[in-house]
């Protein structure tokens, strides 16, 4: 189990998660996940920061005696899932930078352990800071990946009473997908990787997993012939036989790893992103389905909880066009905010999810055109 100075709230939070790379035909690099709880914190919404902010890496470096050099001023401009902790503290769940760096964070419960002292030469950083940190400051997965192992060191301090169990997957402009899983035995970092990542237990095992499943293919088993009785095929989908269906981590890692291996890519980003989009639904958590066991304490900024994990919202984005796009469970409209747009103003931003209901009506005919 995960180690902390106090038990913590999040100590073993039953999150889900699903995330995901993958390319266009025209070789757009897209990264996307779905956040699955059975809440969103107060205050997150689709959040902008542009170069300069100033940010923490770490809350309460004075106070446990750790060096002062933890304010920090963002290189890079980026986008995402995130809200204000406090004015100089944002935090992000996942996000893209203007050098094309996309990731996000997950939750590693069980597995996930963070140290309790500093590396020599290194800062602190703690665990829900990490996703800006990084694209704050790094252009690309080998940046981030040297940051990782040189730069700094995930320390178990509480953010708001809690050191959540995370783990976290970033991708960029050459495609490839990194994994980054903290354990007893220290940091991992798995380089070039399927592109897939769920929740526990870790990368390797899942991908080990996968061999339980190498029967799955898109082709449908033809006549079965059995003493020279012929039973013929009667329905589609026979060559996904045995492909888990339930919404644990290892059947999503399963599924999604056999959709984006069989999926079809989308020609242009829009076909991508749209395609994207409905291989999440496949591994996406209905509401009423998934109770947890233990239902996890709130914290000061869970002011809606309710008794179901379920898909909250899906985000996808694009490295090359900076596009940041979402679906929430209540609004499945895409919508989506430019970064390479919002570069040309200053200061931070928020936008609303918009998780309304949001339906057209095509009855009414419109001038010029038809029912």
């Amino acid at each position: 189990m995960m180690e902390s100075r106090g038990p913590g709230p999040m100590a073993t939070l039953s999150a889900g998660c699903s995330a995901l790379s993958w390319r266009t035909e025209d070789g757009c690099h897209l990264w996307g996940r779905n956040l699955d709880f059975d809440r969103l914190a107060e205050g997150s919404k689709v959040t902008f920061l542009p170069r300069g902010t100033a940010y923490l890496t770490c809350s309460a470096a004075p106070a446990r005696g750790l060096p002062e050099e933890v304010r920090h001023m963002s290189t890079y401009a980026a986008v995402g899932t995130g809200l204000f902790a406090a004015a100089d503290m944002p935090v992000l769940y996942e996000g893209i930078n203007e050098a094309g760096l996309m990731g996000g964070q997950l939750y590693y419960r069980g597995h996930s352990h963070f140290a309790h002292t500093l590396r020599p030469g290194t800062q602190p950083l703690q665990p829900p800071f990490a996703v800006l940190h990084l694209l704050a400051q790094c252009a690309s997965v080998e940046e981030a990946v040297r940051m990782l192992r040189e730069e700094i060191t995930l320390l178990s301090i509480p953010l708001l009473g809690a050191v959540p169990p995370l783990h976290w997957s970033f991708s960029d402009r050459t495609g490839e997908s990194v994994v980054v899983e903290p354990d007893r035995e220290g940091l991992h970092i798995y380089r070039r990787t399927i592109g897939v990542m769920t929740n526990s237990p870790g990368y390797l095992w899942h991908r080990t997993n996968l061999l339980n499943y190498a029967g799955v293919r898109d082709l449908d088993y033809d006549a079965l012939e059995i003493e020279g009785d012929v039973v013929e095929q009667c329905f589609s989908g026979s060559g996904a036989q045995g492909l888990p269906g339930d919404w644990s981590s290892p059947s999503r890692f399963i599924r999604l790893a056999f959709l984006k291996k069989y999926g079809v890519r989308g020609a242009t980003e829009e076909e991508g992103v749209t395609a994207m989009l409905h291989l999440f639904q496949n591994v996406a958590f209905p509401l009423g389905m998934i109770r947890p066991s233990r239902p996890d304490p709130a914290t000061a900024l869970d002011r809606v909880v309710v008794p179901f994990d379920y898909t909250v919202y899906t985000a996808v984005m694009c490295a090359e066009s900076q596009r940041f796009y979402w679906t929430t469970y209540e609004n499945q409209r895409v919508q989506y905010v430019e970064l390479s747009r919002l570069l040309e103003q200053g200061t931070p931003a928020q936008f609303g999810l918009d998780r309304r209901p949001d339906f057209l009506c095509r009855t009414d005919p419109r001038p010029g055109g038809s029912l």
